[in-house]
């Protein structure tokens, strides 16, 4: 065969090869649609990390909470928890099925007209840390939980049985030392038996800010305590771990204390919990999924003599 023919035939063959490499790295080709999905009512019943747990070792618990309709690839909306209502959010479609929605870039794992599957992912920049995107959303359509699985809302996202068992394997861990928590999912409970004593507990509201997370009420609860007529006018904060039995374990004071004064200021704050707090309280341990266990609190408490 003459060697034009076979540059020829070379070179169609090359420019077959780096077409059908294109066409296969194609960024257009590999975007998703919601197309096939649109219009349909979902909600998400579980968030999960990479483990199939909803809890982490320190105790943080993934809620479900959205609620989202695509219209289009471009459209979709999404319910505003402090709005009580759904807002409209632009699609952004991106390759290997990635696509950003209300300021939240996600990772299609699965999509039917039943339910949905997305990857959350931790993105900077243009940098996507597969590492670091550990969380993924489960999402039914409202008619198939309705009429197929014929349960409701809160029955689906109820915390399935291998949440349980991990929960009660980690507290029992956990219980076993003073110095050791788990955040409670139901945080400790300050209830005063003497009018000279109140307590308020700090709220936190889940904002956009937050993303609608507010998981600090629970991970770390903070509590104001005001004594009247106490022995002198004091203020002291400080974090303790309070444990199965309602006991209050002093650990460390949350103002920075000159290392010379560090054992009287320990002595009192000791002496304060002992004197007032186990005096004018009754303290119900912190739970999670009605389960006891040794939870951390940070208290401020506040003495005035008069």
């Amino acid at each position: 065969m003459p060697s034009a023919y076979i540059r020829h035939y070379t070179l169609i063959a090359l420019i077959s090869v780096v077409c059908f490499a294109c066409k296969f790295n194609d960024p257009i080709k590999n975007k998703i649609s919601f197309e096939p999905v649109k219009r349909i009512n979902y909600i998400e019943v579980r968030r999960s990390f990479d483990s199939g747990l909803i809890f982490n070792k320190d105790g943080y618990q993934l809620a479900p909470i959205w609620k989202l309709m695509f219209y289009s690839d471009k459209w979709a909306s999404v319910y505003s928890p402090d709005k009580d209502k759904f807002l409209n959010f632009a699609v952004t479609l991106d390759h290997d099925s990635i696509f950003n929605i209300s300021g939240t870039w996600l990772k299609a794992m699965h999509i039917s007209k039943d339910s949905l599957r997305f990857q959350v992912l931790k993105v900077e920049g243009k940098t996507v840390y597969y590492v670091k995107s550990n969380v993924y959303m489960t999402m039914y359509a409202e008619n198939y939980i309705k009429n197929v699985l014929h349960k409701t809302i809160d029955e689906v996202r109820k915390p399935l049985r291998r949440d349980s068992l991990y929960l009660v394997k980690r507290t029992a861990s956990v219980n076993v030392k003073p110095d050791s928590f788990f955040a409670a999912r139901k945080p400790v409970q300050f209830i005063s038996e003497s009018p000279r004593a109140t307590v308020i507990k700090k709220g936190v509201e889940a904002d956009i800010m937050n993303k609608w997370d507010a998981s600090d009420e629970y991970m770390f609860p903070e509590y104001t305590i005001t004594i009247k007529k106490a022995y002198e006018d004091f203020s002291y904060s400080f974090w303790a771990t309070v444990d199965t039995k309602g006991q209050i374990h002093y650990q460390k004071s949350l103002t920075y204390v000159y290392p010379e004064f560090v054992k009287s200021t320990d002595h009192t704050i000791k002496a304060i919990i002992d004197g007032y707090l186990k005096a004018y309280f009754q303290v119900i341990p912190g739970t999670t999924l009605d389960i006891p266990h040794n939870s951390a609190v940070a208290l401020n408490v506040i003495g005035r003599k008069n």
